[in-house]
């Protein structure tokens, strides 16, 4: 007797859920850990420049920081790591506003660029200590998710978005509506933003009537309340007078 041997059927892979935000096209939002990826790169090669001496990779790391800052991600070779090989695998993290980690790089390509410039005059003992910084302060972002860089942004968009430019009143109008009416709490949003989400989720199990802002829908808005961060939150009385304005709000 012949036994008959049971069909092996291979059950398919189980996928990541689907991006929300295209990598490539939605640079308003990034996944909040290709930021970290690049840091990560940028860390061990600075430290690897100083370590040996090769300081022209200070100008080819400030080199390709300049190009994906000029010519964006599809330029950005730590960029296209993440988002083509990690991010297909690992699926897509939190989405957090671009702008800061845009900055932290700003201020990296200005670090790396004085430090290659050093170098060069000779001044290598400047050089050295302006590649270490940048190692130290990269590294430090990529293992922790401290970004100074990061976080100059948002102290300067708190600066800019409560004393240089306070909020007195939200118009009824520009929230859809004749009248507040209630206690409210307005969140200027974005809606691939995960903290924006979780915020708006939050506020809706308070006594509060909540209003969101798609600062993406209504770019004119974020212009005329001064949003230099999303989520920004809001809370107004009913006549629409702002009792206090929180930029960067998180749960």
């Amino acid at each position: 007797m012949s036994a008959t041997l049971p069909h092996l059927v291979a059950s398919p892979r189980s996928q990541p859920p689907a991006r929300r935000a295209d990598p490539y096209r939605d640079l308003d939002v990034v996944d909040a850990r290709a930021p970290r990826v690049n840091q990560a790169t940028v860390g061990i090669l600075s430290l690897l420049a100083v370590g040996s001496g090769w300081w022209p990779i200070l100008a080819l790391l400030a080199l390709q920081l300049a190009v994906g800052l000029r010519f964006g991600r599809r330029y950005c070779l730590a960029c296209v790591l993440y988002f083509e090989l990690i991010q297909p695998r690992l699926g897509e993290g939190p989405l957090e506003d671009a702008r800061p980690p845009r900055l932290a790089n700003q201020i990296g390509l200005g670090v790396l660029s004085a430090a290659s410039l050093a170098y060069a005059l000779g001044a290598v003992t400047v050089g050295a200590a302006l590649g270490l910084l940048v190692a130290s302060l990269a590294l430090l972002a990529a293992v922790t998710g401290l970004c100074v860089g990061c976080q100059v942004y948002r102290i300067a968009a708190q600066l800019r978005g409560i004393r240089l430019r306070p909020v007195l009143r939200i118009d009824a109008a520009d929230l859809g509506v004749s009248a507040i009416g209630a206690t409210a709490s307005v969140v200027f949003s974005h809606p691939l933003c995960t903290d924006c989400r979780h915020l708006v989720l939050a506020l809706e199990g308070s006594d509060d009537a909540v209003f969101v802002v798609d600062v993406r829908a209504r770019p004119d808005l974020a212009r005329k309340y001064g949003v230099a961060l999303v989520p920004t939150l809001a809370r107004v009385r009913p006549n629409g007078a702002v009792t206090t304005w929180t930029v960067g709000a998180r749960v």
